[in-house]
């Protein structure tokens, strides 16, 4: 299974935020399964890195980010997901269409967000990370 992450649930564990830091760890988590290939684009990461650095400083961001890296892949955002993601007339918001593209072009079968409502021109499920535990892992 192959789950890609926005940038949303990457801060949430980076900087601990509550509610959301419970589910979004476990999701994270889900990476030693082999079954279970979590993705992201360098564009989540630099957010993320964003906003881990405004929390803990820069050193300690890049360990953190160094460390989510070692177990999640990077998705490609290449010409087809720049194109496509510009192209569509339903995407508003060019970072969502970004990493919409480049879900699909790694064969992600689900998203994971804190805010679906960003992705309502998904044709990949959409789960917020509480959700996708509920329905597609014992929690």
């Amino acid at each position: 299974m192959k789950l890609f992450l926005d940038a949303n649930i990457l801060v949430s564990v980076l900087n601990k935020e509550y509610p959301v830091f419970p589910y979004s760890a476990r999701i994270l988590s889900l990476s030693k399964y082999h079954h279970i290939q979590l993705y992201t684009t360098p564009i989540c990461l630099a957010i993320a890195f964003y906003f881990a650095e405004k929390k803990h400083g820069r050193s300690k961001a890049k360990q953190k980010i160094d460390l989510i890296h070692q177990n999640i892949k990077i998705a490609e955002v290449g010409e087809f997901t720049v194109q496509h993601a510009l192209q569509h007339k339903a995407i508003e918001d060019l970072e969502d269409g970004l990493e919409y593209y480049a879900a699909r072009e790694a064969d992600c079968e689900y998203i994971i967000t804190e805010n679906p409502e960003d992705f309502y021109f998904s044709e990949i499920p959409v789960y917020r990370s509480q959700e996708f535990l509920i329905y597609h892992v014992s929690i």
